[in-house]
């Protein structure tokens, strides 16, 4: 996966400003993406020499999965300490919505929908089987209650192109197979019009959701601050929370809902399955 070019301390999350997750600081959702490709391995973000990864599943990060700090918070709940590449990649056909849920971590959080025609550069987290397992069961797949479901991005109507190699001078390579990315089974919130809304990060997201609804005011407080203190922990203000983005009509669906072909948990084929406390 690559041998660092760096000394580890101006490598570490802290030094390079990715150390803040959102599960700790739910206003920073969905926290700090690197501005390159790299290989988490614990506290440092090391470079990456290659693009190759036998053995591990790649899993396009539409939310926080993209955060080096999120994705150590989850791997050590579950003391993982193995590395995880995280790679650039040109995506087209998806764009990051809202999801229609509110998460008990405190936070609204990202889900894809399909956007057609659209292109966009997100990150490539490639997971082997217990690290696919640890974010699976985060992400509420594991439970038939969960907010999301892993599904297999199809070639036809997307696609998805891996940053070439350190030493390619071209450009994007071929279209990368058996893609996977978490979709919400709630639907997205849209923007007033049906279409779905585009996740502007959370304090502003959280702003206008409550200017917009005197309801969720009520049942989270009139700022940022007051919804994500009163949502966190709190399952069952969450699922009241979740069931009146429903009611006040504010739903729509992803566009991606029919690539849902049932349950999906650990690496493919394999069948490990975890339980966190919160989804």
């Amino acid at each position: 996966m690559g041998e660092p070019r760096h000394s580890s301390a101006d490598r570490t999350l802290e030094s390079l400003g990715l150390a803040v997750a959102p599960r700790e600081e739910p206003l920073v959702y969905p926290g700090a993406w690197p501005t390159e490709s790299g290989l988490l391995d614990g506290d440092r973000l090391l470079p990456l020499t290659g693009r190759t990864f036998p053995g591990r599943v790649p899993v396009l990060a539409i939310g926080s999965n993209a955060s080096p700090a999120q994705l150590r918070h989850k791997l050590r709940q579950y003391e993982l300490s193995s590395p995880i590449p995280l790679v650039k990649a040109r995506v087209t056909g998806l764009e990051i919505g809202v999801s229609a849920h509110v998460s008990a971590l405190g936070y609204v959080s990202a889900s894809p929908f399909r956007a057609p025609g659209h292109i966009r550069e997100l990150f490539l987290t490639w997971l082997d089987p217990a690290q696919l397992a640890v974010i699976d069961a985060s992400e509420g797949v594991t439970r038939p209650s969960g907010a999301y479901a892993r599904v297999l991005l199809p070639s036809a109507g997307f696609r998805v192109e891996q940053e070439p190699e350190p030493d390619d001078p071209g450009g994007p390579g071929d279209p990368l197979d058996g893609v996977h990315l978490y979709v919400n089974r709630h639907g997205v919130l849209h923007d007033g019009t049906g279409t779905p809304r585009e996740h502007p990060g959370e304090r502003q997201l959280l702003t206008e959701l409550l200017a917009g609804s005197t309801e969720l005011r009520k049942l989270f407080g009139s700022t940022p601050e007051e919804f994500c203190s009163r949502a966190r922990g709190d399952l069952r203000l969450c699922a009241e929370g979740t069931r009146l983005f429903a009611r006040e009509g504010r739903t729509t669906a992803s566009g991606l809902e029919k690539y849902v072909r049932g349950q999906q948990t650990g690496s493919p084929g394999t069948g490990a399955s975890l339980s966190p406390p919160w989804t």
